[in-house]
């Protein structure tokens, strides 16, 4: 979350670090980042801030999720545990390391729309294997098996396959903010 919390705030945003219930109060977009997503729901359910977090997320709350954060927030998760949930709010099916292990990681240009080329840093990525019309996709890559959204919008809810964050580029994090 560090990488996250340094790129925000060089584009101008003040960075809340979400720990507690009580931190979603005034916040105008949140980042859900990359890691373990079954990990990352289990302590969402612990710490209480599921319920607030998915009525703040109905109410308008801007997010964007990252690679873990995108797989947080798609309708199905297609090879996910038979307990895991999301908050199925991107109208879209991922699959969990869809781009292969840990030793599959790489990164690559993606080309994304009115922005140009970012680098994409895809560690144990989710692979977006089918969207739904409405979902506006901003970046595709082609990773030999035709190409599959990379970085997705839809309406105020974002969501990224790959790791804007461990890059120089910031420009993934300023649109992001921009759109507050």
């Amino acid at each position: 979350m560090r990488e996250h919390t340094s790129m925000l705030e060089r584009v101008g945003a003040d960075v809340v670090a979400v720990r507690s219930v009580e931190q979603l109060d005034d916040l105008d977009g949140l980042v859900m980042p990359g890691g373990e997503s079954t990990t990352i729901a289990y302590l969402l359910t612990t710490s209480d801030i599921r319920p607030t977090l998915e009525k703040k997320i109905e109410d308008g709350l801007s997010v964007l999720g990252t690679c873990a954060g995108l797989i947080l927030l798609a309708h199905e998760i297609l090879d996910g545990r038979s307990d895991q949930w999301s908050f199925d709010v991107l109208p879209l099916a991922v699959r969990r390391n869809g781009y292969g292990r840990q030793i599959s990681s790489f990164e690559t240009l993606v080309n994304v729309k009115g922005v140009g080329e970012v680098p994409g840093v895809f560690i144990r990525a989710p692979k977006i294997e089918t969207w739904s019309e409405d979902l506006e996709v901003l970046a595709f890559h082609d990773h030999g098996d035709g190409e599959h959204p990379v970085l997705v919008r839809r309406e105020r809810i974002w969501g990224c396959s790959f790791h804007p964050e461990l890059t120089n580029d910031e420009r993934i994090h300023r649109l992001f903010v921009d759109a507050l």
